[in-house]
């Protein structure tokens, strides 16, 4: 990036906006990006960064189609950008990897078009360098900066799920995946989430001891407010039998697809039910205090706490080790706690607050060895766009077929999320026929979905 140049106090911005430039602007940064590969302090494969370190292993259901990144200097002051996406359905690799890769750059450009929309109203917002400091000073200029973060985010999950919907090469139909996003920017920690990934920060109490603070909600169907929209938009939501703890979207004509999320990126059958892709919204002024953030796939938490979680990572004998332990600490996991089902991929982000990173990263270093890795039935490290278009099937346990009875006792204790607001998008059925998709459980009852026409019963 060029250097820039002071700016008067009344001129200022989250990025650029409002400021003289040098030689770049905002606009270039955004288009310079799409040349992924040459991208700097983008980390997406097994391995560490300057503050952070990520690991993904595969499960047993076939090719694992959990997907991760962070990105360091995302933007210009001390701005990090963090993502887990966990897909499902016989593309779910493909549309996590899209996700991983678009997302982004789908908020890069929608911040600047909300900046430059600010800029030009002629208000101030917020200084770049977003000191604690500057924050106490100016109370409304912090409401601004939130409400641009909350707009970017909107409109980048929104764009996000319309480029899935259109795309020419990628069925999204029956397939989709979840998104953790993060962006840290100063002291000020902005989140985005849909799905049931989660995100949750290890930070220090006043007795110096470790505490873990959720930072997600788990956007599952049995969230009442998730459930009342589904049925307002005519899906159903209810268990089966033998697996009455996961709650699951039907279609209003059919005991399919059984999706166990409430929110997801593509899935585009049931999107005109009630499932959508607006994310939540949430925003946290860091302290120093906050020690790390974990982003994982449901994969971890299905078998490790938050408090588990959090004494994992900040007991690792390094840091670069730490998703790496945290992930096989799961797949352990896994094998005590249920040994007759295939384990679910994981995939994992410890990014650590005060952007430091140990220097060690071999195994032998860290106390591994590659046996244990392969123990675990890890999967490969890197990934290749060859890779991405593997024709063995999918099995998530995202996706199951066969009702049950509705679901009882919704509100379970779990945080529930902020008010939903706005009216939901319906999406138009597409013309074709809904190919069957495979299903596991957690007791390994492999059950076929039968093909079946689009068409719908009169009313």
């Amino acid at each position: 990036m060029g250097r820039r140049e002071e700016v008067s106090p009344t001129c200022c911005d989250i990025g650029f906006c409002g400021q003289k430039r040098t030689k770049r602007t905002f606009s270039d940064h955004v288009i310079a990006l799409h040349h992924l590969p040459s991208v700097p302090n983008r980390v997406f494969t097994n391995g560490k960064s300057r503050s952070s370190c990520i690991f993904t292993q595969q499960g047993r259901k076939g090719i694992n189609q959990d997907a991760m990144i962070v990105w360091e200097d995302f933007m210009p002051e001390d701005v990090t950008f963090c993502g887990v996406f966990d897909g499902h359905g016989p593309h779910g690799h493909l549309v996590a990897r899209k996700v991983r890769d678009a997302l982004p750059l789908k908020l890069l450009s929608s911040m600047d078009s909300c900046q430059s929309r600010q800029n030009g109203s002629g208000q101030t917002c917020f200084k770049g360098s977003l000191k604690a400091a500057d924050l106490e000073k100016d109370v409304l200029a912090e409401e601004r900066l939130i409400s641009l973060w909350r707009e970017a985010f909107m409109k980048s999950y929104k764009a996000m799920d319309k480029e899935l919907r259109s795309h020419p090469n990628l069925d999204c139909f029956c397939s989709g995946s979840t998104a953790v996003t993060i962006v840290k920017q100063g002291s000020n920690l902005f989140m985005g989430y849909i799905g049931d990934s989660r995100a949750v920060m290890g930070s220090k109490d006043n007795n110096d001891s470790m505490v873990a603070i959720q930072l997600t909600v788990d956007l599952k169907p049995d969230l009442p407010r998730e459930a009342e929209r589904i049925k307002r938009c005519k899906g159903r939501v209810f268990a089966l039998q033998d697996e009455p703890e996961v709650c699951r979207v039907w279609l209003p004509f059919d005991d399919a697809p059984g999706l166990a999320m409430a929110r997801a990126f593509g899935d585009f059958c049931l999107k005109e039910y009630g499932v959508i892709s607006m994310p939540e919204f949430s925003h946290r002024l860091l302290t120093e205090k906050d020690q790390f953030i974990v982003l994982a796939s449901d994969g971890v938490w299905d078998v490790l706490s938050n408090e588990e979680v959090v004494e994992i990572v900040s007991s690792a004998p390094s840091r670069s080790s730490a998703a790496r332990m945290l992930v096989v600490s799961a797949a352990r996991e896994w094998k005590l706690k249920y040994p007759t089902s295939k384990m679910d991929d994981c995939a994992v982000v410890c990014f650590f607050l005060d952007g430091k990173m140990d220097s060690e990263s071999d195994y032998e270093e860290q106390g591994f060895s590659s046996a244990t890795i392969q123990s675990y039935h890890s999967g490969n490290a890197g990934e290749s766009d060859d890779s991405c278009h593997r024709s063995e099937p999918s099995l998530q346990r995202n996706f199951t077929v066969r009702p049950s009875e509705e679901c009882e006792g919704f509100g379970n204790g779990r945080p529930h999320p902020e008010e939903f607001e706005g009216n939901v998008d319906t999406v138009a059925g597409e013309d074709q026929n809904w190919l069957g998709l495979e299903g596991v459980t957690r007791v390994n009852s492999l059950i076929q979905l039968p093909r079946f026409s689009e068409e719908r019963p009169n009313p």
